[in-house]
């Protein structure tokens, strides 16, 4: 079975791993709304890709069943009696 004669260098490996790192994406111009996007995808600004719309990113898109909650809710403000009282309830 082969072993190593010798221990290889931190300096050895770094070398040898110094070509494998993340690269930067390349990005592009779109050529409807001058943003910047990765090429070969759509445009999440404008929606269009290859000159033609593909997705409506005006629309707004809703959930079936989904209906909007009221979201103002009074808060009342908690007392030292409302507070004692919640203790004995629990």
């Amino acid at each position: 079975m082969a072993v190593p004669k010798q221990r290889k260098t931190k300096s050895r490996r770094n070398q040898r791993r110094m070509h494998i790192h993340a690269k930067k994406p390349s990005l592009t111009d779109c050529p409807q709304c001058k943003e910047k996007k990765l090429m070969h995808t759509m445009c999440n600004s404008c929606g269009y890709y290859k000159g033609r719309e593909v997705v409506d990113v005006l629309k707004k898109d809703k959930k079936k069943g989904e209906e909007k909650k009221p979201q103002e809710k009074e808060k009342k403000s908690l007392t030292m009696e409302g507070l004692s009282q919640k203790k004995k309830e629990s």
